[in-house]
């Protein structure tokens, strides 16, 4: 028999969670491969994003999540249409190698900002690339093309967290 953290019902935790949660979201274009996007779950949960959006119909692997996307807001967009509707008005940040502006180094981060993830084969599509308002790449030395998606998202999401964490971070960095 399980026995919820803390004595508290799911719906409990995710309360408590709500007034800790961060002004970002993450969106994954569902992966080919389902466990990633269990995972990446697993790894905004570490972070406490706002809500994770899912574009696609594709299932995922919810053991990957390690149980959990019952804490998480998770959205499920049928397709890019339906996301690009949701997330109107705010600042879209791709993470994608080839069409890249930036750094993930340079790379501003404003508030409420979604971070947005293509799927491992086959990336960010033309339509979402033009739907960003910067692309980031993560910077690589290797002759890997790549980074695994869910190390990616891990990557972006401790940036953020540097720059962002009110505990510390960047800003307590740069004081004397």
């Amino acid at each position: 028999m399980k026995i919820p953290p803390f004595g508290l019902s799911t719906e409990e935790i995710k309360q408590e969670l709500s007034v800790l949660r961060n002004d970002l979201s993450i969106a994954i274009v569902r992966a080919k491969n389902p466990f990633n996007v269990g995972a990446i779950i697993r790894v905004a949960h570490s972070f406490l994003v706002r809500e994770i959006f899912l574009i696609g119909v594709e299932p995922y692997y919810e053991k990957a999540s390690m149980g959990m996307q019952k804490y998480e807001t998770i959205v499920d967009c049928v397709d890019e249409d339906d996301f690009l509707e949701r997330v109107k008005g705010r600042p879209l940040i791709g993470v994608e190698r080839e069409p890249a502006s930036s750094s993930l180094w340079e790379q501003p981060m404003p508030k409420d900002l979604v971070f947005l993830f293509g799927s491992e084969n086959e990336g960010l599509s033309d339509r979402l690339v033009a739907a960003c308002d910067g692309v980031l790449a993560i910077p690589m030395y290797g002759i890997n093309n790549s980074f695994p998606i869910t190390v990616a998202a891990g990557m972006v999401l401790c940036e953020w967290a540097r720059r962002h964490d009110p505990r510390g971070g960047l800003s307590a960095q740069a004081k004397p």
